[in-house]
């Protein structure tokens, strides 16, 4: 399967199987994260890779997120407020999306994490207190196949010049 054929494929993951990332597999994913685009080229990121049991553990107490204990790997991604206070969270998800993406051409599932208490995050994790946590995320090699949500067509989400030319391929 051809890299945009595993983009188009990709699902989120929440179960994984009992296999380590291997490091250079790891560096690649990291490095699509560093090589992602900016505002001014500011890279206002840090990720923090969480591979220690009992630190996974203690960030997936919440009712959505529980199965990071289980991931090989979670990615802790963080915008720095002082360099880009206003393109922060873009650039990081940016950044984080370029992972995912890599990590999907590898044939490596992965999670998105809204679920989390920044506060505990931050101190579970010794985050300065100038960097948000923008999102955690799971990378694992898949244990589950799940099925495509539905879709919204794509004449109903995008136009041509102008909100409400209809698109049509």
């Amino acid at each position: 399967m051809g890299c945009l054929e595993r983009i188009l494929a990709r699902r989120s993951i929440r179960k994984y199987k009992k296999m380590d990332i291997p490091d250079d597999v790891l560096m690649k994913i990291l490095e699509a994260g560093r090589l992602a685009p900016s505002a001014k080229n500011v890279q206002p990121w840090h990720f923090i890779i969480v591979k220690d049991s009992e630190l996974k553990k203690k960030l997936s107490t919440g009712r959505w997120n529980r199965f990071i204990k289980d991931a090989p790997i979670c990615i802790v991604g963080c915008g720095d407020t002082r360099s880009a206070p206003r393109w922060h969270i873009i650039d990081v998800t940016i950044a984080l999306q370029n992972m995912v993406l890599a990590a999907a051409c590898m044939g490596i599932g992965s999670c998105w994490i809204g679920d989390f208490k920044e506060d505990e995050v931050k101190e579970l994790l010794k985050i300065p207190e100038h960097f948000k946590v923008i999102a955690l995320i799971t990378f694992g090699y898949p244990d589950e196949s799940p099925e495509p949500f539905g879709k919204r067509k794509l004449e109903e989400i995008a136009s041509i010049d102008k909100y409400g030319n209809a698109f049509s391929a």
